[in-house]
Order: structure tokens, then C-alpha cells, then sequence
């Protein structure tokens, strides 16, 4: 359902002065820096999908993560078999490995936000809330050529106890919007695994067009679990002043987290680009619960994704926000999803 032309205004006032004060910040932060650190303890990041940022209340209506990335060179020995392996895979001695943790929540509603009655022609109702590990090698050939390879296990619950309901009514409720009355048809309880494996290239430094930096970063993985069964391939294109050497501008939520590694005097800015095609052969989120009878659509198997945003690096400071469009989920979807993203990560030093 749209949201009316003056609350849209007021939301992307909001929208601009919060980026706007968290610039500032970021400013001030890296001004007030009298020594550099010498010893890392990670890059914490906050990751924040919305729609309403499109003006727009349906579908995948919100996401949220918290994540923290190690130094490089840490792991824990639980992982050491899927370290091995990525090295393995590799098979390069001058590689690097971090280790990740995650907590997230995805929200999921259809359209009509007032029918109590289950709408069967519109996509479940549905929240999942998990918690991820994470482990990524990083290969560097020299000569500007790296590779990065991640494997990323999400555990969770599906249904009522994730808490999609409460958490969209708290916010709804406080930010004076009509809430949506249909949660009693959502998605019934059912643990949720997510396994996802990712590859990334770079094949060259960024080079210089128009007095500023450009690079591209493809991609390939695939996904295997209850919750999404799927592969996917595409890229990311930047372009800007000190572009960071590392695998692209931040990913969406539903990706492998991204390996943010900012040098820690560096102020830089870019734009960016990014596309991705994918098969889908299953979705919880379209396709129902497994172990149980629910409600379900037709999915559509071939799905396009596409965003744009900007990125500002201050020291280990990074913000970047992102228009996302994805195509028709499924059959009978009016049209394409539109959300954004807004992403906030610190590389912590002491």
C-alpha cells in the first residue's frame, strides 16, 4: 500500500537529516584522532532494509543485521575444517581469513495491511529471526589480483517466534502508522537453516577515468537450505575518489557479509552500481513452510536484482545507502519490490 505524499516527505526529511548528522559525526569523529591505534578488534557493522524508504509498505517490508568481522588471521578451531577447505580452494599460500558472527531479523507482509482474512492471491505473512557464522579466506595474486571466498551459515526460527509481528507493530506504533491485521495467517513455527557460499574477484587496481578511480568486483554463489535454495551470479561496478581496495561496495542483508577494510587516514567517496541474476528453487518466504501446511504462492524461479547507492569512508568510519529493485517474486506480484538500505560500519582499534 502507498504511503500518502506528506508522510513520504516528512519520512525522506528524516531520511536526510539523519545522514546528514551522521556525516557530521563521522567528521568529527576522525578530526578529534590525535594517535592512530595499533591494535584492531574487528569491524562492527549495522546493516537497515526498509521499504518505506520507496515510499511503500509491502512485501519485503524490513530487514535488519548486526554483524562483526574479525581482524584478519582470526578464527575460532570449530571452523577450522571450513577454513581448510577455503584454502584448499584457493590453493595459494598468501591468503588471509576472518571470522564473522551476525544477528538479524527479516519482515515479510503483503499488501492490504487491514484484511484479517488470509489473501491468497498476495504473498505470506512471515518473519524469520537468526543468528549466522561466518568464515572468509582472501587470496591475493599480486599485481592488484585478489580473490575472496566465503561460506556463511544462518541458523534460526521461522513463524510467530521471530517476533516479525511485534517488532513491525512496536515500530508502526511509534512512528504513528496503521498497522497490519493479518498476522494471524503468517508462516508457522519452523527452525530455518541458511548455508551460503560466495566467490568474488578482483582483477585489477582501480584505474583512473575522468580524474577518478574505477573498478568492478564480479561474483557468483549459491544458497542451500529451508529457507532459500538458489544460485546467483553478477557484479558491482564503483567509481570515485580514494576507492578502498577491497570486494565492493556493502552487500544486502540476504548476501554473504561484507569484508569492510577501510585504511585508517583515508576520506573517500563513490557511487555505485550493482546487478545480480538468480535461480530460485526454493523460498520459504514464497513457497510456504516445509514441514507443514501453509498458506503459498507461485513463485517465479528467475529473479533480478539491481541497486544503486553512494559510499563516504571517514578513517574506519563507513556509511552507505542503497536503492535496491528486485523483479517479480512471484505470480501475481502487481509489480517489482523497491526498498533501501542503509549500512554503517567502524573498524574498532585500540
Amino acid at each position: 500500500m502507498d504511503i500518502n505524499h506528506g508522510d513520504r516527505t516528512r519520512y525522506q526529511r528524516r531520511i536526510c537529516a539523519t545522514l546528514f548528522g551522521m556525516i557530521l559525526w563521522l567528521l568529527s569523529a576522525a578530526g578529534a584522532r590525535a594517535e592512530e591505534p595499533n591494535k584492531e578488534l574487528g569491524t562492527l557493522s549495522l546493516q537497515f532494509e526498509n521499504d518505506l524508504f520507496s515510499g511503500v509498505d509491502q512485501h519485503y517490508t524490513n530487514g535488519i543485521r548486526i554483524s562483526w568481522l574479525s581482524p584478519e588471521g582470526d578464527t575460532v578451531r570449530s571452523l577450522q575444517i571450513v577454513r581448510d577447505f577455503l584454502e584448499q580452494i584457493a590453493q595459494d599460500d598468501n591468503t588471509t581469513t576472518r571470522f564473522g558472527l551476525s544477528l538479524g531479523q527479516d519482515i515479510y507482509t503483503p499488501e492490504d495491511r487491514y484484511t484479517t482474512n488470509l489473501i491468497t492471491v498476495d504473498r505470506p505473512y512471515a518473519g524469520w529471526l537468526y543468528g549466522g557464522v561466518s568464515l572468509h579466506t582472501v587470496t591475493d595474486h599480486d599485481q592488484g589480483r585478489m580473490d575472496q571466498e566465503s561460506v556463511e551459515i544462518n541458523l534460526g526460527l521461522v513463524g510467530p517466534w521471530s517476533l516479525a509481528e511485534q517488532a513491525q507493530d512496536f515500530v508502526h506504533d511509534i512512528r504513528l502508522i496503521d498497522t497490519f491485521e493479518g498476522w494471524d495467517n503468517q508462516l508457522r513455527t519452523e527452525p530455518g537453516l541458511l548455508i551460503n557460499y560466495e566467490r568474488k574477484w578482483r582483477f585489477f587496481d582501480p584505474i583512473e577515468v575522468a580524474g577518478l578511480e574505477l573498478d568492478a568486483i564480479p561474483h557468483a554463489g549459491a544458497s542451500l537450505g529451508n529457507i532459500a535454495t538458489q544460485a546467483n551470479i553478477g557484479g558491482a561496478l564503483r567509481w570515485g575518489w580514494n576507492l578502498p581496495r577491497d570486494f565492493g561496495p556493502p552487500s544486502l542483508i540476504h548476501s554473504v557479509s561484507a569484508l569492510d577494510r577501510q585504511p585508517v587516514s583515508t576520506i573517500g567517496m563513490y557511487a555505485f552500481a550493482t546487478v545480480q541474476g538468480r535461480y530460485v528453487a526454493h523460498n520459504i518466504f514464497v513457497d510456504g513452510n516445509t514441514f507443514r501446511d501453509s498458506h503459498r504462492v507461485d513463485k517465479k524461479n528467475w529473479i533480478g536484482d539491481a541497486s544503486l547507492g553512494v559510499a563516504l569512508l571517514v578513517g574506519r568510519f563507513k556509511i552507505a545507502y542503497t536503492n535496491a529493485f528486485r523483479t517479480r517474486e512471484f505470480v501475481g506480484q502487481d509489480k517489482a519490490s523497491r526498498f533501501g538500505s542503509l549500512a554503517v560500519s567502524f573498524q574498532a582499534a585500540f
